[in-house]
């Protein structure tokens, strides 16, 4: 990923996501466990792009796509990159796609990288 992409996307601590969620920490927590939700310690304390939240709840097409990209053998991480990151696949980056409701074309690229 460029560093533009990590740099424009913003990030949201536990107590960012507590607030907008309008969950408790433990919840929050149990959203990052189950992969409803995926974040990085890379800047610090652990964060979420913002992008991944829609309207106060994690996008629903993320989990499943957090999971497909985890049995590939990719690090939280490496996920985060990967739906932030422009895929020539797709024509845009997969987070973008999955905000426009193409979850089975994110899925099927994330698949070949396995």
């Amino acid at each position: 990923m460029s560093e533009n992409a990590s740099a424009s996307t913003a990030w949201l601590t536990i107590p960012d996501l507590v607030e907008i969620l309008g969950e408790s920490q433990g919840r929050v927590r149990r959203l990052l466990d189950e992969h409803y939700l995926i974040g990085s310690r890379r800047n610090g304390p652990l964060a979420v792009p913002g992008v991944f939240v829609v309207d106060g709840h994690p996008l629903p097409s993320l989990r499943g796509t957090i999971i497909a990209l985890q049995d590939a053998g990719f690090s939280d991480d490496e996920v985060i990159d990967w739906l932030l990151a422009e895929e020539d696949t797709l024509g845009r980056s997969p987070i973008d796609a999955l905000l426009a409701g193409h979850k089975s074309e994110v899925r099927r690229v994330a698949r070949t990288l396995a």
